[in-house]
């Protein structure tokens, strides 16, 4: 099994790092396979709504980090994406990378557990969290939980890790996702099957 933990930071090796490293290195302790993919610190534009991925199941823009990520997304087991706190909410480039994303291949992350973590250096935390967290509940994701909300504080790695409390809850997540994704595999082995699927239905309200 493996987890993608996607670093939707600007900075590879930041704040944002530090975090998704604490819940890997949980996971790692637990057999888990992970792969820390940054999002990179070029420009990536946002979704322009042209259904050319309709078919494709890839972005048809391939000058950025998207469509690797999709590929990655293809063969892992679960995800946890990890964004600074921009405005009160998750990076530009975070929020335009996912769009596209879950876009073109959001098949990919159905009935696979999914988190977000966030960190600030003060105060946005909450509302970037339950941003990110929107993209698992329109995808069929388990959404994975901690002892408290995902989010870690400090304007430097080590302010982060001097965040004894945020830290713990990055540890907890990752010690939560590894139950889950072993609780998945067990009931695969056992014969439970995915829920079945229905037609999908778009309701318009304008008549």
């Amino acid at each position: 099994m493996k987890v993608l933990l996607i670093n939707g930071s600007p900075k590879a090796k930041g704040c944002t790092y530090t975090a998704l490293a604490e819940a890997a290195r949980e996971l790692e302790k637990e057999n888990i396979e992970t792969e820390i993919f940054h999002i990179g610190n070029k420009p990536i534009r946002g979704c322009m709504g042209c259904g050319g991925c309709n078919t494709s199941n890839k972005c048809v823009f391939n000058d950025d980090t998207v469509n690797a990520a999709i590929e990655k997304a293809k063969t892992c087991d679960g995800f946890i994406f990890g964004s600074p706190v921009h405005y009160a909410a998750a990076s530009g480039a975070l929020t335009s990378f996912l769009d596209r994303v879950f876009c073109a291949s959001g098949k990919s992350f159905s009935y696979k557990p999914g988190a977000a973590i966030v960190s600030c250096r003060r105060g946005g935390a909450t509302a970037a969290f339950e941003q990110l967290n929107k993209y698992f509940t329109i995808s069929n994701m388990p959404v994975v939980s901690s002892q408290y909300w995902n989010m870690v504080h400090g304007n430097t790695p080590e302010e982060v890790k001097q965040d004894l409390e945020g830290m713990q809850t990055m540890r907890v997540l990752g010690r939560n996702m590894a139950w889950l994704l072993k609780s998945i595999n067990a009931g695969r082995e056992a014969g439970v099957n995915l829920p079945e699927k229905e037609n999908r239905v778009a309701t318009n309200f304008i008549r």
